[in-house]
């Protein structure tokens, strides 16, 4: 079992212009943050746009991730469904396929109670013997779990061992990181909060903003953990500006999307019905880019008709 910490890009579902998924540049993607040093990925999440793709692609994408990450980083895979049944079908063949770890959001339109809510992590959580990350987001959702049941969740079923808090809260990652200690994780969910997650106990992010500036992200939660906290903050707030803009946009997807295509990596569009970017969200998006010193150009290429 691989352990759990520091920075997870949670990746795009890179597509050719008619929507079609780009395989060659989903790999060439994995490539890519593997050689920026992040320590682990994510798929299939929201920012990967989950909710567009079908079982079948869903399923290929968990297939073609761990035959392209052989087991050099750890992977978690979204395993988001609307009812009990289907998350235990995702969960059981991202474990099956041999990723390491799942990612399971509540269900995201019935807007279940609290009670429902620990019932849905508990049954699929018991179907499989790998990890299992709950994840917190009322934006997404519509759903914001309370404390109590995140941990009563993680301290009664012995294989969810983590949770992703994406509420915006710190005082959840507080008090889940010290209350449960011992037998739940909190990673950070919240882009514009990473740092001060780190310091009330998160070990490790989910980050959107970690495809756009992986090397950096890396280097600030390095610095935290190695407590050169100033550098920390430094490189923090040379992200901030990026990560408002993520958080803030609507567009996180399209976002991503049109930074890898900047990059000279697989982006591509979005399923619609999102839409793309308009001219002056582009030039945000570059002028970002730029500040950061992230628009050279890959040396791994998986775009359109690379």
């Amino acid at each position: 079992m691989k352990y759990l910490k520091g920075v997870f890009p949670v990746m795009i579902t890179p597509m050719h212009q008619d929507e079609t998924i780009n395989w060659e540049g989903f790999k060439n993607n994995i490539e890519y943050f593997i050689n920026q040093g992040v320590d682990g990925l994510a798929i299939n999440g929201s920012t990967g746009e989950f909710v567009s793709l079908t079982k079948e692609e869903r399923f290929k994408a968990v297939e073609v991730a761990v035959e392209q990450v052989g087991g050099r980083i750890p992977l978690i895979v979204g395993t988001a469904a609307e009812t009990t049944e289907d998350a235990i079908e995702y969960t059981l063949q991202a474990e099956k396929a041999g990723a390491d770890a799942a990612l399971l959001i509540n269900s995201y339109y019935a807007h279940p109670k609290e009670e429902e809510v620990y019932e849905h992590f508990k049954a699929v959580a018991e179907s499989v013997s790998f990890p299992v990350m709950i994840y917190n987001n009322p934006f997404t959702s519509g759903v914001n779990i309370s404390v109590d049941t995140i941990l009563r969740t993680g301290k009664d079923v012995g294989n969810i061992t983590h949770v992703k808090e994406s509420s915006g809260e710190i005082r959840n990652v507080r008090d889940i990181s010290r209350k449960g200690k011992g037998f739940i994780k909190t990673f950070c969910g919240a882009d514009d909060m990473v740092l001060e997650s780190f310091m009330v106990g998160a070990e490790g992010w989910i980050s959107v903003g970690g495809n756009i500036a992986p090397r950096t992200a890396k280097e600030m939660y390095d610095a935290y953990v190695a407590g050169e906290i100033d550098r920390a903050w430094e490189l923090y707030d040379k992200l901030l500006p990026l990560l408002n803009f993520l958080e803030g946009s609507g567009k996180y997807v399209q976002i991503t999307k049109h930074a890898m295509d900047l990059k000279g990596l697989a982006g591509g569009p979005a399923r619609k019905p999102r839409l793309g970017l308009s001219q002056e969200e582009q030039e945000t998006l570059k002028r970002l880019m730029e500040q950061l010193d992230v628009l050279e150009a890959s040396t791994i290429h998986g775009g359109e008709g690379k």
